[in-house]
Protein backbone atom coordinates (compact mmCIF):
# COMPACT_ATOMS: atom_id res chain seq x y z
CA UNK A 1 0.00 0.00 0.00
CA UNK A 2 1.80 3.14 -1.06
CA UNK A 3 1.02 6.87 -0.08
CA UNK A 4 -1.68 5.41 2.75
CA UNK A 5 -2.49 7.19 5.40
CA UNK A 6 -4.63 5.26 6.52
CA UNK A 7 -4.82 1.81 8.04
CA UNK A 8 -2.82 -0.36 10.51
CA UNK A 9 0.89 -0.19 10.31
CA UNK A 10 2.59 -3.33 11.51
CA UNK A 11 5.70 -2.62 14.44
CA UNK A 12 6.19 -6.10 14.83
CA UNK A 13 4.69 -8.61 12.55
CA UNK A 14 4.82 -11.71 15.30
CA UNK A 15 5.22 -15.46 14.46
CA UNK A 16 2.46 -15.95 11.93
CA UNK A 17 0.20 -13.32 10.87
CA UNK A 18 -2.10 -14.00 7.88
CA UNK A 19 -4.85 -11.91 5.78
CA UNK A 20 -7.96 -14.68 6.10
CA UNK A 21 -11.42 -14.80 4.72
CA UNK A 22 -13.58 -18.08 4.58
CA UNK A 23 -11.23 -19.45 1.85
CA UNK A 24 -10.99 -20.14 -1.77
CA UNK A 25 -13.29 -22.41 -3.36
CA UNK A 26 -14.01 -24.18 -6.32
CA UNK A 27 -10.14 -24.68 -7.58
CA UNK A 28 -9.07 -28.16 -5.88
CA UNK A 29 -9.35 -30.03 -9.14
CA UNK A 30 -5.75 -27.72 -10.28
CA UNK A 31 -4.40 -28.30 -6.52
CA UNK A 32 -5.44 -24.89 -4.96
CA UNK A 33 -6.15 -25.72 -1.16
CA UNK A 34 -9.02 -23.72 0.84
CA UNK A 35 -6.93 -22.48 2.90
CA UNK A 36 -8.99 -19.47 4.77
CA UNK A 37 -9.87 -19.07 8.53
CA UNK A 38 -8.94 -21.57 10.68
CA UNK A 39 -11.13 -20.81 13.34
CA UNK A 40 -14.24 -19.97 11.22
CA UNK A 41 -16.37 -19.96 14.80
CA UNK A 42 -14.08 -16.73 15.80
CA UNK A 43 -13.59 -15.36 12.94
CA UNK A 44 -17.67 -15.16 12.10
CA UNK A 45 -18.20 -13.44 15.43
CA UNK A 46 -15.12 -11.11 14.76
CA UNK A 47 -17.32 -9.88 11.69
CA UNK A 48 -21.03 -10.57 13.12
CA UNK A 49 -19.63 -8.18 15.91
CA UNK A 50 -19.08 -5.22 13.78
CA UNK A 51 -21.79 -5.56 11.40
CA UNK A 52 -19.76 -6.87 8.67
CA UNK A 53 -20.57 -9.17 5.49
CA UNK A 54 -19.52 -12.91 6.65
CA UNK A 55 -17.00 -12.98 4.11
CA UNK A 56 -15.45 -9.74 5.51
CA UNK A 57 -11.35 -9.97 5.51
CA UNK A 58 -9.24 -10.34 8.92
CA UNK A 59 -6.26 -11.02 10.14
CA UNK A 60 -5.39 -14.26 11.59
CA UNK A 61 -3.17 -13.90 14.56
CA UNK A 62 -1.49 -17.03 15.34
CA UNK A 63 1.42 -16.79 18.89
CA UNK A 64 0.78 -13.19 19.53
CA UNK A 65 3.63 -10.84 19.81
CA UNK A 66 2.15 -8.51 17.54
CA UNK A 67 1.92 -5.10 17.31
CA UNK A 68 0.66 -2.09 15.13
CA UNK A 69 0.22 1.40 14.91
CA UNK A 70 -2.95 2.68 14.28
CA UNK A 71 -3.00 5.35 11.31
CA UNK A 72 -6.41 6.16 11.40
CA UNK A 73 -9.53 6.11 14.09
CA UNK A 74 -11.81 3.11 13.32
CA UNK A 75 -13.70 0.43 15.24
CA UNK A 76 -12.31 -3.08 15.86
CA UNK A 77 -13.04 -6.30 17.15
CA UNK A 78 -10.87 -9.21 18.61
CA UNK A 79 -12.37 -12.92 18.67
CA UNK A 80 -10.88 -15.92 19.93
CA UNK A 81 -8.19 -16.88 21.51
CA UNK A 82 -6.74 -14.91 24.44
CA UNK A 83 -3.80 -13.19 23.38
CA UNK A 84 -3.62 -10.69 26.22
CA UNK A 85 -4.46 -7.80 23.70
CA UNK A 86 -3.74 -3.92 24.57
CA UNK A 87 -4.39 -0.52 23.48
CA UNK A 88 -1.45 1.95 24.53
CA UNK A 89 -0.64 -0.49 27.19
CA UNK A 90 -4.28 -1.14 28.58
CA UNK A 91 -5.87 -4.82 28.34
CA UNK A 92 -8.47 -5.06 25.98
CA UNK A 93 -11.66 -7.45 26.50
CA UNK A 94 -11.57 -10.69 23.89
CA UNK A 95 -14.60 -11.18 22.28
CA UNK A 96 -15.83 -7.58 21.50
CA UNK A 97 -15.52 -4.76 20.10
CA UNK A 98 -13.38 -1.49 20.84
CA UNK A 99 -12.68 2.27 19.19
CA UNK A 100 -9.34 2.93 18.69
CA UNK A 101 -8.23 6.77 17.40
CA UNK A 102 -5.13 7.40 15.28
CA UNK A 103 -1.57 7.69 16.71
CA UNK A 104 -2.70 4.52 19.50
CA UNK A 105 -0.94 1.03 19.77
CA UNK A 106 -2.88 -2.05 19.42
CA UNK A 107 -0.40 -5.48 20.56
CA UNK A 108 -0.64 -8.76 21.37
CA UNK A 109 1.39 -11.30 23.74
CA UNK A 110 2.00 -14.78 24.41
CA UNK A 111 -1.28 -16.49 24.30
CA UNK A 112 -3.25 -17.44 28.12
CA UNK A 113 -5.90 -19.29 26.23
CA UNK A 114 -6.22 -20.91 23.06
CA UNK A 115 -3.58 -20.29 20.17
CA UNK A 116 -5.19 -17.68 17.51
CA UNK A 117 -7.21 -14.64 17.47
CA UNK A 118 -8.71 -12.80 14.56
CA UNK A 119 -8.58 -8.87 14.31
CA UNK A 120 -11.41 -7.44 12.52
CA UNK A 121 -12.24 -3.70 11.25
CA UNK A 122 -15.55 -2.48 10.63
CA UNK A 123 -16.10 -2.17 6.92
CA UNK A 124 -12.99 -4.79 6.51
CA UNK A 125 -8.98 -4.76 5.66
CA UNK A 126 -8.24 -4.25 1.94
CA UNK A 127 -6.35 -7.38 1.06
CA UNK A 128 -5.73 -8.25 -2.62
CA UNK A 129 -7.79 -10.84 -4.03
CA UNK A 130 -6.69 -14.22 -5.73
CA UNK A 131 -8.96 -16.54 -7.11
CA UNK A 132 -11.90 -14.80 -5.90
CA UNK A 133 -9.77 -14.73 -1.93
CA UNK A 134 -7.80 -13.12 0.07
CA UNK A 135 -6.78 -16.40 2.25
CA UNK A 136 -3.08 -16.49 3.03
CA UNK A 137 -1.55 -20.23 1.54
CA UNK A 138 1.84 -20.41 2.08
CA UNK A 139 2.27 -23.66 0.17
CA UNK A 140 0.27 -22.16 -2.63
CA UNK A 141 1.88 -18.56 -2.77
CA UNK A 142 -1.42 -17.07 -2.67
CA UNK A 143 -3.10 -14.77 -0.83
CA UNK A 144 -1.10 -11.91 1.78
CA UNK A 145 -0.23 -8.32 1.37
CA UNK A 146 2.18 -9.20 -1.49
CA UNK A 147 0.15 -12.10 -3.56
CA UNK A 148 2.54 -14.48 -2.80
CA UNK A 149 1.60 -16.65 0.21
CA UNK A 150 4.03 -14.88 2.87
CA UNK A 151 2.64 -13.17 6.41
CA UNK A 152 2.58 -9.85 7.20
CA UNK A 153 6.32 -8.06 8.03
CA UNK A 154 7.43 -5.80 9.86
CA UNK A 155 6.48 -1.94 8.01
CA UNK A 156 3.59 -3.08 6.11
CA UNK A 157 0.89 -1.16 5.97
CA UNK A 158 -2.66 -2.22 6.04
CA UNK A 159 -5.43 -0.91 4.59
CA UNK A 160 -9.09 -0.41 5.66
CA UNK A 161 -12.09 -0.60 3.07
CA UNK A 162 -13.91 1.84 4.15
CA UNK A 163 -13.98 5.02 6.89
CA UNK A 164 -17.68 5.03 6.88
CA UNK A 165 -19.22 4.92 10.05
CA UNK A 166 -16.20 3.81 11.86
CA UNK A 167 -16.61 5.13 15.48
CA UNK A 168 -20.26 6.08 16.16
CA UNK A 169 -21.27 2.43 17.38
CA UNK A 170 -21.44 1.77 20.48
CA UNK A 171 -18.93 -1.37 21.63
CA UNK A 172 -20.36 -4.48 21.98
CA UNK A 173 -19.41 -7.62 23.19
CA UNK A 174 -20.22 -11.33 23.29
CA UNK A 175 -22.08 -13.20 25.89
CA UNK A 176 -20.17 -15.57 27.95
CA UNK A 177 -21.97 -18.51 27.06
CA UNK A 178 -20.67 -18.45 23.59
CA UNK A 179 -17.27 -18.08 24.65
CA UNK A 180 -15.03 -21.52 24.30
CA UNK A 181 -12.65 -22.20 27.42
CA UNK A 182 -9.43 -23.69 25.08
CA UNK A 183 -7.50 -24.49 27.63
CA UNK A 184 -10.35 -27.59 28.80
CA UNK A 185 -9.79 -31.14 27.17
CA UNK A 186 -11.18 -31.37 23.57
CA UNK A 187 -13.88 -34.05 22.47
CA UNK A 188 -14.05 -34.49 18.21
CA UNK A 189 -17.07 -35.91 17.09
CA UNK A 190 -16.02 -38.49 14.32
CA UNK A 191 -18.17 -39.05 11.03
CA UNK A 192 -17.23 -42.33 10.51
CA UNK A 193 -16.24 -42.80 6.10
CA UNK A 194 -16.19 -45.92 3.69
CA UNK A 195 -13.40 -46.75 4.79
CA UNK A 196 -13.76 -47.57 8.25
CA UNK A 197 -14.49 -51.05 7.45
CA UNK A 198 -11.30 -51.88 6.43
CA UNK A 199 -9.74 -51.06 9.82
CA UNK A 200 -10.17 -53.93 12.52
CA UNK A 201 -12.34 -54.20 15.88
CA UNK A 202 -8.77 -53.20 18.41
CA UNK A 203 -8.07 -50.38 15.52
CA UNK A 204 -11.42 -48.63 16.00
CA UNK A 205 -11.11 -49.31 19.73
CA UNK A 206 -8.07 -47.94 19.80
CA UNK A 207 -9.26 -45.11 18.34
CA UNK A 208 -12.09 -44.25 20.85
CA UNK A 209 -11.28 -45.57 24.07
CA UNK A 210 -7.83 -43.45 24.78
CA UNK A 211 -6.71 -40.06 24.87
CA UNK A 212 -4.29 -38.14 22.17
CA UNK A 213 -2.10 -35.49 22.67
CA UNK A 214 -1.43 -32.92 20.66
CA UNK A 215 2.37 -32.79 18.60
CA UNK A 216 4.29 -29.83 18.41
CA UNK A 217 4.62 -30.32 14.81
CA UNK A 218 1.10 -29.55 14.09
CA UNK A 219 0.38 -26.51 11.50
CA UNK A 220 -2.41 -25.34 9.19
CA UNK A 221 -2.11 -28.19 7.12
CA UNK A 222 -2.85 -30.55 9.71
CA UNK A 223 -3.06 -31.44 13.68
CA UNK A 224 -0.40 -34.50 14.32
CA UNK A 225 -1.89 -36.42 17.51
CA UNK A 226 0.24 -38.71 19.24
CA UNK A 227 -0.98 -41.75 21.71
CA UNK A 228 0.43 -44.39 23.44
CA UNK A 229 -1.22 -47.26 21.43
CA UNK A 230 -0.50 -46.32 17.89
CA UNK A 231 -3.68 -47.30 15.36
CA UNK A 232 -2.70 -50.50 13.11
CA UNK A 233 -2.80 -49.52 9.51
CA UNK A 234 -4.99 -51.33 6.64
CA UNK A 235 -2.87 -52.91 4.65
CA UNK A 236 -5.22 -52.49 1.65
CA UNK A 237 -3.62 -50.48 -1.06
CA UNK A 238 -5.96 -47.30 -1.24
CA UNK A 239 -6.27 -44.68 -4.43
CA UNK A 240 -5.26 -41.52 -3.95
CA UNK A 241 -8.61 -39.57 -3.91
CA UNK A 242 -9.50 -36.13 -3.03
CA UNK A 243 -9.16 -34.73 0.71
CA UNK A 244 -11.75 -33.18 2.92
CA UNK A 245 -11.83 -30.44 5.29
CA UNK A 246 -11.23 -32.79 8.91
CA UNK A 247 -10.84 -35.78 7.59
CA UNK A 248 -8.92 -38.10 9.99
CA UNK A 249 -6.00 -39.86 7.97
CA UNK A 250 -3.48 -43.08 9.11
CA UNK A 251 0.23 -42.90 8.36
CA UNK A 252 2.72 -45.60 7.99
CA UNK A 253 3.17 -45.27 11.99
CA UNK A 254 -0.42 -45.58 13.13
CA UNK A 255 -0.59 -42.00 14.72
CA UNK A 256 -3.39 -39.38 13.31
CA UNK A 257 -3.63 -36.24 11.37
CA UNK A 258 -6.38 -34.37 11.88
CA UNK A 259 -6.19 -32.37 8.13
CA UNK A 260 -7.67 -28.88 7.83
CA UNK A 261 -7.75 -25.56 5.90
CA UNK A 262 -4.18 -25.84 4.40
CA UNK A 263 -4.21 -29.57 3.53
CA UNK A 264 -3.01 -31.15 0.17
CA UNK A 265 -5.74 -31.96 -1.78
CA UNK A 266 -4.63 -35.27 -2.80
CA UNK A 267 -3.62 -38.65 -0.38
CA UNK A 268 -3.32 -42.14 -0.46
CA UNK A 269 -3.29 -42.42 3.66
CA UNK A 270 -6.68 -44.86 4.89
CA UNK A 271 -9.04 -42.37 6.76
CA UNK A 272 -11.23 -43.54 9.82
CA UNK A 273 -13.86 -40.79 8.95
CA UNK A 274 -13.75 -36.99 9.31
CA UNK A 275 -14.04 -34.83 12.68
CA UNK A 276 -17.39 -32.65 12.31
CA UNK A 277 -17.28 -29.77 10.78
CA UNK A 278 -18.77 -27.89 13.71
CA UNK A 279 -16.07 -29.53 15.93
CA UNK A 280 -12.97 -28.14 13.62
CA UNK A 281 -12.88 -24.40 15.20
CA UNK A 282 -12.10 -26.07 18.73
CA UNK A 283 -9.43 -28.02 17.16
CA UNK A 284 -7.56 -25.40 15.76
CA UNK A 285 -6.96 -23.13 19.16
CA UNK A 286 -5.80 -26.62 20.68
CA UNK A 287 -1.81 -26.06 21.61
CA UNK A 288 0.97 -28.56 21.93
CA UNK A 289 0.78 -31.43 24.96
CA UNK A 290 -3.59 -30.70 24.69
CA UNK A 291 -5.59 -33.75 25.23
CA UNK A 292 -8.16 -34.53 22.64
CA UNK A 293 -10.44 -37.85 22.34
CA UNK A 294 -12.82 -39.31 19.74
CA UNK A 295 -16.18 -40.23 20.04
CA UNK A 296 -18.58 -41.06 17.31
CA UNK A 297 -20.89 -38.61 16.05
CA UNK A 298 -24.64 -38.46 14.63
CA UNK A 299 -24.64 -37.81 10.96
CA UNK A 300 -28.04 -35.82 11.32
CA UNK A 301 -27.76 -34.04 14.10
CA UNK A 302 -24.05 -32.46 13.34
CA UNK A 303 -25.62 -31.68 10.04
CA UNK A 304 -28.47 -29.46 11.41
CA UNK A 305 -26.18 -28.13 14.13
CA UNK A 306 -23.81 -26.71 11.21
CA UNK A 307 -26.85 -25.93 9.19
CA UNK A 308 -27.79 -23.51 12.33
CA UNK A 309 -24.67 -22.38 12.61
CA UNK A 310 -23.98 -21.15 8.85
CA UNK A 311 -27.86 -19.36 8.89
CA UNK A 312 -27.25 -17.54 11.73
CA UNK A 313 -23.51 -15.91 9.95
CA UNK A 314 -25.23 -15.49 6.59
CA UNK A 315 -23.14 -18.11 4.66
Amino acid sequence: MKNSNHGLRVIKPGPLTLTQDIGRFGFTHIGVTQGGAIDDYSFSWANHLLGNAPNTSCLEITLGQVEFEVLLDCMLAICGGDLSAQLDNCLLNNWSTFHARKGQFLSFKLPKNGLRSYLAVKGGFRFPQQLNSSACVSKDHLGGLQQNGQAIAEHDLIEFCSRSKQIIEKPTQLTFKFRPDYNLPITLRVIESYQVSQFDDQSLQAIYSQPFTVDQHSNRMGYRLSCSQAITVPNEPILSEGITLGAIQLPPDGQPIVLLNDRQTLGGYPKIGCVARIDLPRLAQAKPGQTIRFVKGDLNELQKTWCQWANFFGY
